[in-house]
C-alpha cells in the first residue's frame, strides 16, 4: 500500500494516544513495572540493551536495544495492552520513479524461503486472529507492522514478516503480477492487442487520478529536488515499465538488510521472547554493512521559487468555474530535533486550525476559495519538515491576491503573536490525546515515531511529550517572543520557499491516455515475433500459476479452537435523567468522561431529510447562546475532546425492512470540564445560531469540497451503499445520507447564490431533532465519577426540557422495541418499519474522470439474528479469500476485491481500483457458482471463520465499550448466540446459503459502477446511466 508522505504520519496533533483497557491476561505484575528491570549494557539474545526509560505519560517503559552484530536497532515500548504490535522499517530511498520499493513492498508479501507458497501475506490473513496486517511504502521507508491478542499468532505472524523481508523468493512470475507486465488482452488469445498490466501500475493510476494526491506528490518532489524526495517511491505510472526484475532484487540486496532496519514491538508479551525469535529466525544469519541509504540534507535555495501543474477537471467540484489551487510551502529544520520539531507542530495548528486562527480568518472566510489547499500546515514526514498554506477551489485570477494574504498574514502573525488562551487550548489537547485510550495504540506509536526515527533522531524522546510540554512554556515564558520569532526566521526570512499552483486541463486525462499508448507502442515496437510468443506462453504461465490451488500448508496457523468460545461481557446500568433514557458504563477511561445522545428523526417531515447531514456538520459550529462561533470554536479546544454530530440509520436485528434512524451526538472531555461541556450542549439545544449566512457559506464549501475530494479514495463505498439502495429501506436512507445523492446535494447547496432557504430550514430540521422526547443517552466514565456524571447529566437535561415537545411521526409504522429486554414496559427504541417494502433491482452507472473503475453488486439476504446470516458472514470471507481475490486482484489487475456481510442483510461484492468492469461482474456471478459447487474444504472454513472472529473480537476502547447495545439494541447475549452460530457453520450449511440467497433465481440484487467512459455499458439498456 503506498502512502502519500503528506497523509501518511500525521503530525502528533492527531496521533490518539493511550491504549484499551489491560484485556484477560492475568499477571502478578505488570508489564511495564517488569521492563523496567533491565539495565543497560545487559546482553539479551544477541542485542544490548541501551536505554531503559519509564515514560508515564502514555502508560509504558521504553526499553531501546541495538543488535550486537549487524548494528539493527530496535525499540520495546511495554505496557499493559493485550493488543501486541511487531514492525520492521527499512530505509528505502529510491532514485527514480519506478516505484522499486513498492513494487518489492508487494514482492516481498509474495512468498519466502521458509513459506514458499504464492502469496503467504493474504493468506495469512485467514490463517490468524491479526487485530491489524499491512505493509507501507512512505517516501524513505517501507514498514511492516501486524498486531494481535493472541501470544501464538505473535509467533506465527512474526515468523512469516522476518521471513518475508529478510529472505523473499522475488519470483519474475511475482514481481509480473505485481508490478507490471505486457500481456495479451485477454491472455488466453494471442490475437488480442498487448496492454500493460500488474496490481501497482493499476493501483497507481488511480491514486495519480486524484487531484490532491498529484498535487500532493509533485510539491514534495519539487521543494526536495535534489535527492531521494524528488521522485515518486510509489511509481509514476509511466515509469514504472521501466523497471526490471533484475533492478528489483539489487535494491532488496541493498536495502532490505539488518544493518538499514529498526524493529519495534510493543505491548504485554515479554520482550525476550521476541528478541530470541527475531535473533534466531532473521538477524543471526546476517554480517554488519554499510547500508549508505542516509538521506543528505536539502542543499538551501538562495532565492525562492515558482511552479505549475495541471490536473484532470472534477465534475463535482462546488464550483466549476474554481478549481484552482495554489500553495506555499517553505522547507523548515531537520526532524531530528525533535523540541523543534514539536514547536513547529503547536505553532503549525496555532496558525491554521480552527476558525480562530488567522490564516482561517484571512484565506478561508473571505472566501476566495473553498477550502484550505489539500497539503496544508506542518508535515514532518521528511528529513526536513515542512509547513505549508494555500487554498483549493479558487479563481485563476485570485492568485495574486492569494500571494499576497500569505504574506500579509505572517507579518500580522510577526507583529501581533497568538492569545494565550488558544496556547492554552492546544496544550489541553495534547493532554486529551495522552490520556485517551485507542484500541490500536501500539500502531499509532509505530507511524508517530517512525520518520524521525528513520533518520537517526531519538524514538524514546518523541514519547516524552510532557517534557516538550514544559520547555515549551518556559521558553514562552523566557522570552514571550518565542512563536513569533519562529515565525520570522522560517516564514519570513526563508528563501528556500515554493509557491505552486494547479489549474485543470479538460485534456488531461485524454493527455495520459496518450502517453501511456506512446510508452506501450514504444515497447511493442522494440518486440520481435518471438518477444510477442514468449509474452503469450508467459501470460498463460502466469495465469495457470493464478488459477492452480495453492497448498498453504507450510504457514504456520491457528486453529478454531484456539477462538475464545465465549465474550466478555460489558456491564451497563439502565437509568433515566429528567425523563430521558440513559445507559451508564463504568470504565477505566483515565479521567474522561465519554458523552453520546441518541436523537431519532421519526417526526422529520421526509424533504427535510437530505439537510440532515449538512445539520449534522453545522450545529456545533455556528455559535450558540451568547457565544459567536469563534468563541464557540474556542471553548470546545479549551473544555472538550471534541463535540460532533453524525446521521445514524440503523438496521434491525430481527427485521429487514426495519430500522432506526437518527442523529448521534458524541463529545468527551476532562472531568474537570464536565459542567462546561453540559454548558455548551445546553446552548446549542436551546440557542443554536443559523443565521450568519458568510459562516455557513464556508462550512458548506468545505462540506461539499470534502465530498468531491473523496470519492477517489472511497468509491467502492460510493458504489456499495447505492448498489444497496432500492434493496431495503435502510438502503435508500443510506444512500441520501451518505451516497451520491448527498455528494450531489451538497453540489447543488455549494452552487446557490443565496443561503437563505438552508437558513430557513435548520431550525426546522433542530425542532424536530435536539427534542427530549426522541433521545436516549449514554456515558462512560470511571466508577469514581459516575455519580458526578449523572448529576450533571440531570441538570443538563433540566436545562434543555423547554425544548420537549411530542410530534406525531411522519411514518405510520412505528416498532417499539425495549432497551432493556429484561424491561418489556420500560423505555424503547422506536424503529421504523414498512411491511409492504418492494425490493427492486437496478444497475446504475456514474461516468467518473478517473481511469479505474469501483464496482459492487449486493444481494439482499437476511438479517442479524437469522439462522442463515452466520453462513453468509463466513461464505464473504471464504469467497473473498479462495475465490475473488485471485479473480479480481491476481488475474484482473484491480488493487482490491471481494465480499462481505453487512449488518443490515445485504451481501456486498465489490472491487476498488479496478481496470476491469463487466469482467468483473462476471467474477462476483463465477464466485456465486463457485459456493454452490462446493469446491472448498475444511480447511477453508476454518480460516474463513478464524478472519471473521479476528473482526468480531477486534479489540473495543473504554470509550466505545457498550456501544453496540447503546446504538442497536444488540445485547451480549445476542451477540453470543450470533457467535454460537459462527461456530456451527459447516459446508452444507454454506453450500445452503450460497444456493438459497445467491442464486440467480432467488434473489433480489442491485449494481452500481463507478468508472470512465464505458461503451459496452452504455449499450446496454438494463443499465441507468447518471
Amino acid at each position: 500500500m503506498f502512502r502519500l508522505t503528506r497523509t501518511a504520519l500525521q503530525s502528533l496533533k492527531r496521533v490518539r494516544f493511550s491504549g484499551q483497557q489491560p484485556t484477560w491476561r492475568q499477571r502478578s505484575s505488570s508489564a511495564r513495572e517488569e521492563a523496567l528491570h533491565y539495565q543497560p549494557g545487559q546482553k539479551i539474545h544477541g542485542f544490548t540493551v541501551k536505554e531503559v526509560v519509564a515514560v508515564p505519560d502514555l502508560f509504558l517503559t521504553a526499553v531501546k536495544l541495538t543488535h550486537d552484530k549487524t548494528g539493527a536497532q530496535y525499540l520495546h515500548a511495554a505496557r499493559d495492552d493485550s493488543n501486541n504490535l511487531f514492525s520492521v522499517q527499512l530505509r528505502t530511498t529510491p532514485m527514480d520513479s519506478t516505484g522499486v520499493p513498492h513494487i518489492l513492498e508487494h514482492t516481498v508479501l509474495c512468498g519466502s524461503e521458509k513459506y514458499p507458497c504464492r502469496d503467504p501475506f493474504f493468506k495469512m490473513l485467514n490463517r490468524s486472529l491479526s487485530t491489524f496486517m499491512n505493509a507501507f511504502t512512505a517516501s524513505d521507508y517501507t514498514m511492516y507492522p501486524f498486531s494481535t491478542q493472541n501470544g501464538k499468532d505473535f509467533q506465527n505472524l512474526l515468523s512469516v514478516y522476518l521471513d518475508a523481508v529478510f529472505f523473499p523468493c522475488l519470483r519474475e512470475q511475482d514481481f509480473w503480477q505485481e508490478g507490471w507486465r505486457l500481456e495479451n488482452e485477454d491472455p488466453t488469445d494471442a490475437t488480442t492487442p498487448l496492454v500493460f498490466k500488474g496490481v501497482v501500475f493499476n493501483e497507481m493510476k488511480g491514486a495519480f487520478s486524484d487531484n490532491e494526491s498529484v498535487y500532493a506528490q509533485h510539491l514534495q518532489n519539487k521543494l526536495y529536488p535534489d535527492h531521494t524526495y524528488s521522485v515518486v517511491s510509489g511509481g509514476e505510472p509511466l515509469a514504472i515499465p521501466e523497471l526490471t526484475w533484475e533492478q528489483l532484487r539489487q535494491f532488496h540486496a541493498t536495502h532490505y538488510h539488518p544493518s538499514n532496519a529498526r524493529f519495534f514491538t510493543y505491548g504485554d508479551l515479554p520482550l525476550e521472547n521476541h528478541l530470541k525469535q527475531i535473533q534466531e529466525e532473521a538477524l543471526s544469519k546476517f554480517e554488519r554493512i554499510n547500508p549508505n541509504t542516509e538521506v543528505p540534507s536539502q542543499p538551501l535555495w538562495t532565492s525562492p521559487r515558482e511552479d505549475h501543474v495541471t490536473c484532470s477537471p472534477d465534475a463535482l467540484a462546488p464550483d466549476p468555474t474554481r478549481q484552482n489551487t495554489l500553495c506555499v510551502s517553505y522547507l523548515l529544520g531537520d526532524i531530528t530535533d525533535t523540541f523543534e520539531g514539536f514547536t513547529l507542530s503547536l505553532l503549525s495548528s496555532l496558525m491554521i486550525s480552527g476558525p480562530n486562527s488567522p490564516f482561517y480568518k484571512s484565506l478561508i472566510e473571505p472566501k476566495i476559495g473553498s477550502d484550505f489547499s489539500s497539503v496544508v500546515g506542518y508535515d514532518g514526514s521528511t528529513k526536513e519538515a515542512s509547513f505549508s498554506i494555500g487554498l483549493q477551489g479558487m479563481a485563476e485570477e485570485d492568485t495574486e491576491r492569494v500571494k499576497q494574504i500569505i504574506n500579509q498574514t505572517i507579518d500580522d502573525i510577526i507583529e501581533n503573536g497568538f492569545e494565550e488562551e488558544r496556547i492554552e487550548a492546544l496544550i489541553h489537547k495534547i493532554e486529551i490525546q495522552m490520556k485517551h485510550q485507542s484500541t490500536n495504540f501500539g500502531l499509532s506509536l509505530a507511524s508517530y515515531i517512525a520518520s524521525s526515527w528513520n533518520h537517526d533522531g531519538d524514538p524514546v524522546e518523541l514519547l516524552r511529550i510532557s517534557e516538550s510540554v514544559a520547555k515549551f512554556r518556559q521558553a514562552l515564558k523566557e522570552n514571550p517572543r518565542f512563536l513569533q520569532d519562529k515565525v520570522k526566521s522560517y516564514f519570513k526570512e526563508n528563501a528556500h520557499r515554493l509557491t505552486l499552483s494547479m489549474s485543470p486541463d479538460e485534456v488531461y486525462l485524454e493527455k495520459q491516455a496518450k502517453a501511456e499508448e506512446e510508452k506501450l507502442q514504444e515497447k511493442i515496437r522494440a518486440l520481435s515475433d518471438g518477444d510477442k510468443k514468449d509474452i503469450y506462453e508467459k501470460g498463460l504461465e502466469l495465469l495457470a500459476a493464478q488459477s492452480k490451488t495453492q497448498d498453504a500448508s507450510c504457514l504456520p496457523a491457528l486453529k478454531v479452537s484456539d477462538i475464545e468460545p465465549t465474550t466478555p461481557v460489558t456491564h451497563v446500568q439502565m437509568s433515566a435523567a429528567g425523563g430521558v433514557p440513559v445507559q451508564y458504563c463504568e470504565q477505566p477511561t483515565n479521567g474522561l468522561v465519554y458523552f453520546r445522545a441518541m436523537c431519532n428523526l421519526n417526526t422529520l417531515p421526509e424533504d427535510l431529510r437530505l439537510y440532515v447531514p449538512l445539520f449534522c456538520s453545522v450545529i456545533t459550529k455556528m455559535g450558540c447562546g451568547a457565544l459567536d462561533y469563534r468563541q464557540q470554536s474556542q471553548q470546545k479546544e479549551l473544555r472538550t475532546g471534541g463535540m460532533s454530530a453524525s446521521t445514524q440509520v440503523i438496521p434491525d436485528s430481527d427485521l429487514m425492512d426495519t430500522f432506526e434512524q437518527g442523529i448521534l451526538l458524541s463529545s468527551s472531555c476532562l472531568e474537570r470540564n464536565l459542567p462546561h461541556m453540559f454548558q455548551l450542549w445546553s446552548d446549542i439545544f436551546n440557542s443554536p445560531h443559523f443565521d450568519n449566512e458568510e459562516r455557513l457559506r464556508v462550512l458548506v464549501m468545505m462540506c461539499a469540497q470534502e465530498l468531491a475530494n473523496g470519492i477517489s479514495y472511497s468509491g467502492h463505498m460510493y458504489a456499495m451503499t447505492r448498489a444497496a439502495r432500492h434493496l431495503t429501506p435502510a438502503g435508500d436512507l443510506q444512500e441520501t445520507f451518505g451516497g451520491m445523492d448527498q455528494v450531489k446535494f451538497m453540489k447543488r447547496i455549494a452552487e446557490m447564490p443565496n443561503l437563505s432557504q438552508v437558513i430557513r430550514t435548520l431550525p426546522r430540521i433542530k425542532k424536530h431533532l435536539l427534542n427530549p422526547e426522541n433521545m436516549r443517552c449514554a456515558i462512560n466514565a470511571t466508577p469514581q465519577k459516575m455519580s458526578d456524571s449523572a448529576a450533571q447529566l440531570e441538570s443538563f437535561m433540566k436545562d434543555v426540557a423547554g425544548n420537549r415537545k411530542e410530534r406525531k411521526p411522519v411514518r405510520a409504522n412505528i416498532l417499539n422495541k425495549p432497551l432493556d429486554p429484561l424491561d418489556v414496559s420500560g423505555p424503547s427504541r422506536k424503529l421504523i418499519t414498512e411491511p409492504t417494502f418492494q425490493p427492486c433491482q437496478m444497475k446504475t452507472f456514474f461516468q467518473m474522470p478517473f481511469p479505474v473503475n469501483f464496482i459492487s453488486e449486493c444481494v439482499r439476504t437476511v438479517p442479524f439474528s437469522h439462522q442463515d446470516n452466520a453462513s453468509l458472514c463466513i461464505l464473504a470471507r471464504m469467497m473473498s479469500a479462495k475465490f475473488l481475490h485471485g479473480e479480481i486482484r491476481e488475474k484482473g489487475g484491480a488493487y482490491g476485491g471481494g465480499a462481505k456481510m453487512g449488518g443490515g442483510g445485504l451481501f456486498s461484492f465489490y472491487s476498488y481500483r479496478d481496470p476491469n468492469s463487466v469482467q468483473t461482474l462476471s467474477a462476483f456471478r463465477k464466485g456465486i457458482d463457485w459456493a454452490k459447487s462446493g469446491k472448498f474444504t475444511q480447511q477453508d472454513i476454518d480460516e474463513a471463520k478464524l478472519s471473521v472472529f479476528s473482526a468480531v473480537d477486534s479489540p473495543v476502547g473504554p470509550a466505545d465499550k457498550g456501544m453496540g447495545r447503546f446504538l442497536s439494541g444488540v445485547t451480549d447475549e445476542m451477540r453470543q448466540s450470533h457467535r454460537q452460530r459462527l461456530f456451527a457453520v459447516d459446508h452444507k450449511s454454506l453450500v445452503d446459503a450460497a444456493d438459497r440467497y445467491l442464486g440467480l433465481g432467488q434473489r433480489t440484487c442491485g449494481v452500481a459502477l463507478l468508472g470512465p467512459e464505458n461503451d459496452i455499458i452504455k449499450k446496454d439498456p438494463s443499465w441507468i446511466l447518471k
